[in-house]
């Protein structure tokens, strides 16, 4: 499995057969985007600091389930950071911050993928749901606030405007996976129990002891 998200990262540009123009042309961007990409650090909006293109890697490397983005570069924002937090969700903001400064940094454009579907974020105040591409949206902060639930995670959009958080909706697509801007999302999936599961940081490693054999039954799962 690890070979072929390798050869994808490798190969993304060559021309795929059995899929249309459009998202051979999708894929193409993708790759050179990604080749391309110099992340900078949101805490500083004078001067950029780059980081590693392989920032991205991870998440073009993850498995388990799709983490959407919206392409290297969004309404001529580029992406300034790619975070993966411990209860498995990734964020990725476009642009430099607008708001705040170190540790408050609020991008004019986000996008976060979470597994946990047990549940999808929203008050009741002015929330209003809509469906776009096929899923029911939930729409707050007059709107530039989109909550969507497709397959099994949940997909956050925060952004300046009601207009600009729309476009990002119809743009977003999954990085590990093929998928087409304004296309059907997949329907939101039951409780796939994510939230249920220890984190990686809670689970206990077996204790191997020179010279003595470990039961099977007491073998702790990896």
């Amino acid at each position: 499995m690890r070979h072929s998200h390798i050869a994808f990262l490798g190969h993304l540009a060559e021309p795929i057969r059995d899929i249309d123009a459009k998202l051979r042309h999708s894929l193409a961007a993708a790759a050179v985007c990604i080749a391309a990409l110099t992340l900078t650090a949101c805490a500083d909006t004078i001067q950029d600091q780059p980081i590693s293109r392989s920032a991205l890697e991870p998440l073009v490397l993850q498995h388990a389930y799709p983490v959407y983005w919206l392409g290297g570069e969004f309404h001529r924002l580029s992406i300034t950071e790619a975070a993966h937090d411990p209860g498995g969700a990734y964020t990725i903001h476009y642009g430099d911050c607008s708001e705040g400064g170190q540790y408050t940094c609020v991008t004019p454009v986000s996008i976060v993928t979470s597994p946990d579907n047990s549940f999808v974020p929203g008050g009741k105040g002015d929330r209003v749901t809509v469906d776009i591409r096929g899923v029911p949206a939930k729409l707050t902060e007059r709107g530039s606030t989109i909550v969507m639930p497709t397959g099994g995670v949940v997909v956050s959009i925060y952004a300046t405007s009601a207009a600009e958080a729309r476009q990002a909706a119809q743009t977003m697509v999954p990085i590990n996976r093929l998928g087409v801007p304004d296309q059907k999302l997949p329907r939101p999936e039951p409780n796939t129990g994510y939230a249920s599961e220890p984190l990686a940081s809670q689970v206990p490693q077996a204790v191997r002891i020179p010279g003595v054999t470990t039961p099977r039954g007491s073998r702790v799962r990896q």
